[in-house]
């Protein structure tokens, strides 16, 4: 119960609460509140990892998309190293391999063309070239990996 009590030296009115009333105020999540949180988690979860899991099972061999992007990746650390005006990155450059020797079932192709500021193929230099490196695994997949070297220091 509350009780009110009138404080004269302040000119307010204040109710004091007893104790066990506070207990009783003092309250946590409600079983309801809990079980929507735990409803709303696993929801969240299943959007998160049914994408996830539908790529890797569609991948029939990861090991070897592994590899083929691996092999590009690393043609294309090769090529990004040179400047924009040294002749190994000439545009219309096209040019495949055979991968090196553990990976010799893996071709690769890289064409250097130039392109514009929103990526559209260009016919002049405008200080972009686009560098697109291929790679093909033993079952006829290919695999690109994109990028861009700007004539601009």
């Amino acid at each position: 119960m509350r009780k009110f009590e009138f404080n004269s030296k302040f000119r307010l009115w204040r109710f004091r609460i007893r104790h066990s009333e506070l207990l009783f105020q003092c309250k946590g999540f409600t079983l309801i509140e809990t079980i929507a949180v735990i409803v709303l988690a696993g929801l969240i979860l299943a959007a998160i990892v049914v994408p996830f899991t539908t790529g890797i099972r569609q991948s029939t061999h990861p090991e070897m998309v592994a590899t083929a992007m691996y092999l590009a990746h690393q043609e294309m650390e090769a090529l990004m190293k040179f400047n924009y005006c040294q002749p190994s990155l000439a545009t219309g450059t096209t040019a495949m391999a055979s991968a090196p020797a553990p990976f010799s079932n893996y071709t690769w192709g890289w064409t250097i063309s130039y392109v514009t500021n929103t990526f559209a193929t260009s016919a002049t230099d405008v200080g972009y070239k686009q560098i697109v490196v291929t790679v093909t695994d033993p079952q006829g997949s290919t695999y690109n990996v994109y990028s861009v070297v700007t004539r601009f220091y």
